[in-house]
């Protein structure tokens, strides 16, 4: 299994886009980040989508179209942009029922239910301490 690098690419985008508004640009293309990023401008424009229906960007069309935040870099936390990208839980039980009449089929839901809820809650923790604005500064300091 690879791991999901769709979280980091859309704290990139954001954090790309919103330097390049500091540096005195109203809108980014989905082409101009998908060429930080290193990827096709169709997977930004789908996660720039996914973002924007979150309320963390906002898109304009016609002359000018681009990208915009629809917030500053510090009201932006890592938890807002995971769950923009990655609604779901991060551990998934069984698709199917296990044999309940096997004493671990029985029991690893439950079992593993508590687990799981321990690690999201400490993941959510996590990312709620930290926001893009920081992942900028972060980013500048080893430029």
């Amino acid at each position: 299994m690879s791991a999901n690098s769709r979280l980091t690419v859309a704290v990139h985008a954001l954090t790309w886009i919103g330097l390049y508004q500091r540096r005195g640009h109203e809108v980014a293309t989905s082409e101009q980040v998908a060429t930080s990023v290193n990827t096709n401008p169709v997977v930004i424009r789908r996660l720039l989508a996914q973002l924007r229906k979150a309320g963390l960007a906002d898109s304009r069309r016609g002359a000018g179209a681009g990208w915009t935040l629809s917030r500053e870099l510090s009201a932006i936390t890592l938890l807002d942009v995971y769950e923009a990208v990655e609604p779901g839980p991060i551990f998934a039980l069984h698709r199917s029922v296990p044999d309940p009449e096997c004493v671990v089929g029985h029991g690893i839901g439950p079992a593993m239910a508590i687990v799981y809820d321990g690690v999201e809650a400490t993941l959510r923790e996590e990312l709620t301490r930290t926001t893009l604005e920081d992942v900028l500064r972060d980013v500048l300091t080893t430029a």
